[in-house]
């Protein structure tokens, strides 16, 4: 419950709203509990006395509290509905920019799939709890109080059958919820089950399908799934039993009000409308603690999305923004030095993936990183742009450590193309123009141009017009690539960091990128990842990584006479001491 109440806090802009449902509820409360009165006098004075008139009378009176109970009702459904719905459209809003500010260090603790689920029917859950209880949370008490007082008010001594009653009622109905809660709990867990499951395969779909996975993939979907319907069963058994024991306890009190009550009519203390509008109280009173009940367990189901909400929402970012910022006043040079940097991930795990880390990268200057899988060469180039924090040392760009550039300045002048390629369902114009919406399509053209796009993009139909469809599924992982790589040329960047983004590409194709890099952008300093020798042989530095190490340095000639690691690594790729393609 704790949790659901700091989510109130949304409530605030709508609070005019959420004001004026439960003002509405409490008048259709307080007319649903003046029929049973209404009813009373139908029948002491209106039947009792056969005076038709006001039989009549009564009635239409009846109808017209009806009718305006069934207007405040629908009042305070609707104003509960726009404060809810408030509710959620800013929790959702407020869920993304979180997430947008959350480092790359959140973010890999965090599985997408539950990231989504956080953001549609967590949020879901909470606003449809937030709704119930501006109507039951307001409704019930009322209703519950308005009964006992009017039976009390009607007959004292049968008042005292709620005495007996619902304390009993209530001990029965706290065991089951005590009971029900954790098998909702483990209800809502699987779901967060099914949830990755589903999640997982709509992702990794063709794989699936191209290791002819199916049969396994469904059968773990069925255990899930099988999992989830034990645990709803065992739920709903659970709270199944509350309605036997709330009917057992009305129809024991009808009972015994009946039983009382009809010795007081035939000793004169009580009329006959006074004890069939108390059983009717009895009635209201017994069936609202049905709905609480009713309403616990969903709270309890809600509890748990709005503690993961909670989490997130409350969740900061692991790079903290910098007390003294440094902004460049100009374009930076792109000067890059590492001076003894050190890097992990986890704070809790002993192993550096980056170890001791030094080198300098002039203005204008390529430098390649090479590597084995595993060796650390993206985590490397990811600390330029502050994806993560070092853990020793410093990166510093034009001698400024990153640490010390708000983020946005800094990434606006470190442009990067990775090996998966990311694309959005938009067209291939506004993809490229990811980093500069504003740009001219000049700009654009060149930019492509240089990627060595220009090409196949005005092949296509739409030519730059053209949709992408949802994470580019309708280009090849080279076009893809190709385009990445243009949306961080556009930019204009002074550091441009090419991790592995030329994999997919032909070698051809990636020779005429490099020498298009070198004739358009000689003020820029490049990083570039790569597996292929053909990729880094005219780098004016080649830093060779092994276990998060370098382990040697220098230009193509330099290693080849130096490093036996870079020589195997040439070797391997050079039929009989000649590669293949170079590139150039």
């Amino acid at each position: 419950m704790q949790a659901l109440l700091k989510l109130f806090k949304f409530l605030r802009p709508h609070w005019h709203f959420a004001a004026l449902a439960p003002i509405l509820m409490l008048a259709e409360v307080a007319l649903d509990l003046s029929q049973m009165r209404l009813i009373q006098r139908i029948i002491d004075y209106g039947v009792a006395r056969s005076d038709i008139w006001m039989v009549l009378s009564t009635a239409l009176l009846m109808l017209c509290f009806m009718a305006l109970a069934g207007l405040s009702g629908l009042g305070c459904g609707y104003f509960a509905v726009r404060a809810a719905y408030g509710l959620g459209g800013d929790l959702r809003a407020a869920l993304f920019r979180k997430v947008q500010t959350l480092s790359f260090g959140n973010l890999d603790t965090l599985e997408t799939g539950a990231l989504i689920t956080r953001l549609t029917s967590d949020v879901n859950k909470v606003q449809e709890m937030v709704m119930m209880m501006m109507r039951g949370m307001v409704r019930m008490p009322l209703l519950l109080v308005g009964s006992l007082v009017m039976a009390a008010v009607i007959s004292p001594r049968l008042g005292l059958i709620f005495i007996v009653i619902l304390p009993a009622l209530t001990i029965a109905l706290t065991m089951i919820i005590r009971k029900t809660f954790p098998l909702y709990r483990q209800v809502q867990e699987g779901l967060d089950g099914i949830n990755s499951v589903m999640q997982e395969n709509l992702a990794g779909v063709r794989v699936v399908k191209a290791f002819a996975r199916s049969a396994h993939e469904s059968a773990r979907f069925a255990l899930a799934n099988n999992t989830l319907i034990q645990r709803m069963t065992d739920a709903v058994r659970m709270s199944s039993r509350t309605t036997p024991v709330m009917m057992l306890t009305l129809n024991v009190g009808v009972v015994a009000a009946l039983w009382i009550g009809a010795g007081q009519v035939e000793t004169g203390g009580m009329r006959v409308g006074e004890l069939v509008a108390f059983i009717n109280y009895l009635g209201q009173a017994v069936i609202t603690l049905m709905m609480f009940s009713t309403l616990t367990i969903q709270i309890s189901t809600a509890q748990a999305s709005a503690r993961r909400v909670l989490e997130l929402l409350e969740n900061e970012p692991m790079l903290t923004t910098p007390t003294q910022q440094k902004q460049f006043p100009f374009r930076p040079l792109g000067k890059v030095v590492f001076d003894k940097v050190s890097f992990n991930y986890s704070p809790t795990n002993p192993d550096l993936v980056l170890k001791n880390i030094s080198f300098e990268a002039e203005p204008g200057q390529t430098v390649a990183i090479l590597g084995a899988t595993g060796s650390g060469k993206s985590t490397l180039v990811q600390l330029i742009p502050r994806f993560y924090d070092v853990c020793q040392g410093s990166v510093t760009l034009d001698g400024v450590d990153v640490r010390k550039i708000p983020e946005e300045e800094l990434r606006r002048h470190v442009g990067i193309a990775l090996q998966e390629s990311i694309l959005f369902s938009a067209t291939i114009k506004n993809n490229i123009r990811l980093g500069e919406p504003d740009a001219s399509f000049e700009k654009l053209s060149n930019a492509a141009k240089n990627a060595q796009a220009d090409e196949f993009i005005r092949n296509l139909p739409d030519g730059y017009e053209a949709l992408v469809g949802q994470r580019g599924v309708n280009l090849s992982g080279g076009q893809k690539q190709r385009l990445a790589i243009a949306r961080a040329l556009l930019v204009q960047p002074s550091v441009l960091i090419l991790d592995d983004s030329t994999s997919a590409v032909d070698v051809r194709t990636e020779g005429m990128i490099q020498e298009a890099l070198e004739r358009n952008s000689s003020q820029q300093t490049r990083f570039i990842v790569a597996q292929r020798i053909s990729s880094v042989l005219h780098a004016d530095k080649i830093l060779v990584l092994d276990n998060g190490e370098i382990i040697a340095q220098g230009t193509h000639y330099e290693l080849l006479d130096a490093c036996e690691v870079y020589r195997e690594i040439y070797d391997s790729q050079t039929e009989n001491g000649v590669l293949i393609y170079s590139g150039h």
